[in-house]
């Protein structure tokens, strides 16, 4: 008997490597990687492994062969599922959503995989995905020409920009005529239509996706109301082509979104924070509240010490802590009102409630710096840094399922 069985990931990739050597579609290397940094962007290039890197071609070569068949009816095993979140070749509009959860999001038209491509002037764009949950709007754009520059989105800055950046050499730099500007570059945030009518969000973003070469990602959170059903149209430019890019899809999601309104409040001595409404999805959590007051201070927390803003975990009936899509911090004294608008990871099925756990990290406010942070040598965070709960201000909320 075999000691070493294979493992489930290499048998469907040994499967699908099959498929692609019967196939006449091209294999590119999917081995490097887009680390984006706010502010300049730097590039770092890492050389996988060899059995890393054979799955990322796979995944890459999987994608162009099979397209909608993999991810847009319904075809994604959990095992495969998992197996693609782990490749640089499957883009970070995963980000967050395990294997059962990406399974759901196709199921319900959550997770769709338009692959409609444009072609103008030598280069071709593909919307590759499109994710929504009725809480935020997802998609990535992936680019295909010869001679790309290295990162996808534009280091240009328009000629008439003002800012207050003094460095003669960086806006030489980044101020360029469009006409010299360095071919094949996103411009900046596409135009995105609901119905023919411009998106109304308070919050979005755009930039490299740092998981897939030569592809961008552009996600709308902090929604007003959309339709579970509607055209969706999204136009964009490159750096040196004249003409624009423009893609249609209709989109239709099966929304089973779980809405509760709690309008609870806690309290600790001047703070408090209200809960308005916890929203949660087969791919994302919301949770919308209010605080206000001065952030309680531990022991720790005094003389040369301080503690941050609240922060918030939610923890499921099970005991598991959702992952925080983004976690800001702000290098100084906290205010004493905030609107806290965040995203999460989802909420497995069948939670009957989940517990907000308020926090603070602790700082040093000489410099603002975090203590017990710990990042990697690449400067990935591997720790936050210590969170100090407050008891008292814990709130377990009840799901309407």
């Amino acid at each position: 008997m075999d000691k070493h069985p294979t493992p489930p990931y290499e048998r469907e990739m040994d499967q699908l490597e099959n498929w692609i050597n019967e196939s006449v579609m091209p294999k590119g290397s999917m081995s490097d990687q887009i680390m984006k940094k706010i502010g300049e962007r730097s590039m770092q290039r890492k050389t996988a492994k060899s059995k890393f890197a054979k799955r990322a071609v796979l995944a890459a070569s999987v994608v162009g062969i099979l397209g909608a068949g993999v991810v847009g009816a319904g075809f994604v095993s959990p095992t495969m599922a998992a197996t693609l979140k782990q490749i640089p070749g499957i883009g970070g509009i995963f980000y967050g959503l395990s294997a059962d959860e990406i399974q759901t999001a196709v199921d319900k038209g959550i997770l769709s995989h338009p692959n409609e491509t444009v072609s103008h002037d030598g280069i071709t764009l593909t919307l590759s995905d499109v994710l929504y949950d009725g809480t935020r709007l997802s998609f990535s754009i992936e680019r295909q020409g010869e001679n790309m520059p290295e990162g996808s989105v534009s280091p240009y800055l328009p000629t008439d920009v003002k800012t207050e950046n003094s460095d003669k050499e960086w806006l030489k730099k980044h101020k360029v005529p469009e006409k010299d500007q360095l071919k094949g570059y996103f411009k900046y945030f596409p135009e995105v239509l609901i119905n023919g009518k411009n998106i109304d969000s308070h919050l979005k973003s755009y930039g490299d996706d740092p998981k897939k070469m030569n592809s961008v990602i552009g996600e709308f959170t902090q929604l007003d109301s959309l339709p579970d059903e509607f055209e969706l149209t999204i136009r964009t430019s490159m750096t040196g082509v004249d003409e624009p890019y423009e893609f249609k899809v209709p989109v239709k999601i099966d929304n089973t979104m779980i809405t509760v309104k709690p309008n609870e409040t806690k309290n600790s001595g001047s703070f408090s924070y209200t809960v308005k409404e916890l929203k949660s999805t087969s791919a994302t959590t919301r949770l919308v509240l209010d605080s206000k007051g001065e952030v309680p201070a531990s022991p720790e927390q005094t003389g040369e010490y301080a503690p941050t803003m609240m922060y918030y975990d939610i923890v499921d009936d099970q005991g598991n802590m959702l992952k925080q899509r983004q976690f800001g911090y702000f290098h100084s004294k906290p205010r004493t009102e905030y609107h806290v608008d965040e995203l999460y990871d989802a909420l497995k099925p069948g939670t009957k409630y989940v517990t907000i756990k308020p926090f603070t990290l602790t700082v040093k406010p000489a410099d603002w710096s975090i203590v017990g942070e710990v990042n990697d040598e690449h400067g990935n965070e591997v720790k936050k840094g210590d969170k100090t709960y407050i008891k008292e201000l814990e709130m377990k909320i009840p799901l309407n399922n």
